[in-house]
């Protein structure tokens, strides 16, 4: 689907082949890239690029993905869905400069907000690295519930990690504070 969402501070918006050297740059970081199941380390641009043409128009809401495009300081992470054993999975990086601003938690929340509008799934999957408490406080904070520990394999560690488990039933969304 080829959505744009607004928050009071930023924009989420499709992915864009423009995206490529900040996509590089914030994932070349291992303190970015060492968090995420699915990026390999170091991360290339040619990496970026050969990502960026898998984001056809008119993907699924499952397979949708958002680019955080703040005001005068262009791409700063982004979140995305994508299909997993149980069911829609949410994942998410930031670049380390835009870290402990709060972004995170708003991109999320109002990606959870598309999603569940969007999608008839009554259940959304997540989790985090054991070690990655900033983001499993953000899970948390929106509702997420721990559903157990697994591995997952982490490719810009190159080895099975720890994996906290996670998910965000619709009614949980649904009934929160706002």
């Amino acid at each position: 689907m080829n959505v744009t969402l607004r928050t009071p501070r930023f924009v989420l918006r499709p992915a864009q082949t423009g995206d490529a050297e900040a996509i590089a740059r914030y994932l070349n970081d291992f303190a970015v890239a060492g968090n995420l199941a699915r990026v390999p380390f170091p991360y290339h641009l040619s990496d970026a690029k050969a990502w960026l043409r898998t984001r056809v128009p008119n993907l699924p809401v499952e397979e949708t993905n958002f680019s955080i495009d703040l005001p005068g300081e262009g791409l700063a992470g982004h979140v995305g869905f994508h299909r997993g054993p149980l069911g829609p999975i949410i994942g998410y990086w930031l670049g380390q400069p835009f870290w402990n601003r709060g972004i995170m938690t708003e991109a999320v929340s109002a990606c959870l907000d598309w999603f569940f509008a969007a999608s008839t799934e009554p259940t959304l999957y997540s989790g985090v690295f054991h070690f990655n408490a900033a983001s499993l406080a953000i899970q948390l904070k929106l509702g997420f519930t721990e559903t157990g520990r697994s591995t997952l394999l982490c490719l810009a560690r190159g080895a099975e990690v720890e994996h906290i488990d996670t998910k965000l039933t619709r009614s949980v969304w649904k009934a929160r504070d706002k």
